[in-house]
């Protein structure tokens, strides 16, 4: 049994067949997703795919590439839908310095408000980081975010950032990359973190695991993370598999 922790079924790449999608998740004993909206259109979608489904949460934030377009009105909304019973973190949010729409200083100042608003909820919060690792950590560190702690989504950086992760209540997700050939950090990364602290994820509809790179994700493919996770830590799968899942039940405070 496996928890997909991120997952896109909201984006438009699922319209077309999003149930035939959910049901080979559920065929392979992928149990348990969560379903992240991040913008105007795919928040209430996330809502919407975890209401019908028992074992579908879903998550609500801002994402950092969209930071300049976010409004106290949608602060506010996403403060609302944070009491949804199926809601169980907040994000993604963080810091993209990749693509170049919002500038860092309001990716930064959306970053902290959100910060701020899972304190005020006491929830857990997703983060996206793209090529901004010290300035994450940073924050993260002045806003204190260790009194909620969270997750470090589909984490691709030096395992040397991983100690202030961990200090700061923090659990390290792993998705595609950890198998592909040509990507060494996820795999020193997947070795060396504390079972314990240790999620899987597919990001789906984007990177997918080998031998599906370059073509659609989809959450039945979390299978293939976890396989490569459990070769490259030298244990069986069915433990990495039942301890993944109780670590997500845990961040995301779910009954297990």
């Amino acid at each position: 049994m496996l928890f997909d922790t991120h997952v896109h079924l909201n984006a438009r790449d699922f319209f077309d067949d999003r149930e035939e999608v959910i049901q080979r998740a559920f065929a392979n004993d992928i149990q348990y997703m969560n379903v992240v909206g991040f913008d105007r259109e795919t928040i209430p979608l996330a809502i919407e795919i975890a209401e019908k489904y028992e074992h579908i949460y879903a998550s609500v934030g801002w994402h950092p590439v969209d930071a300049i377009d976010m409004t106290p009105q949608d602060l506010q909304w996403i403060e609302d839908l944070s009491s949804h019973p199926k809601v169980v973190a907040i994000g993604e949010m963080g810091l993209d310095y990749h693509w170049d729409k919002s500038p860092k200083d309001v990716q930064m100042d959306v970053f902290r408000q959100q910060i701020h608003l899972a304190k005020k909820v006491n929830m857990p919060i997703i983060i996206h980081n793209r090529e901004a690792t010290e300035d994450i950590i940073r924050i993260l560190q002045e806003e204190k975010a260790e009194e909620v702690g969270g997750i470090m989504h589909c984490y691709n950086d030096d395992v040397k950032y991983v100690p202030a992760c961990l200090d700061m209540n923090f659990y390290i997700s792993l998705g595609g990359p950890v198998t592909f050939k040509n990507a060494p950090l996820p795999k020193e990364v997947a070795a060396q973190v504390p079972l314990d602290r240790l999620l899987v994820e597919t990001d789906a509809p984007f990177l997918a695991p080998h031998p599906n790179r370059g073509k659609r994700n989809e959450p039945a493919y979390v299978k293939l993370v976890a396989e490569k996770i459990a070769d490259l830590r030298e244990m069986d799968f069915q433990e990495l598999s039942e301890q993944t899942t109780k670590n997500a039940f845990r961040v995301f405070g779910i009954n297990w």
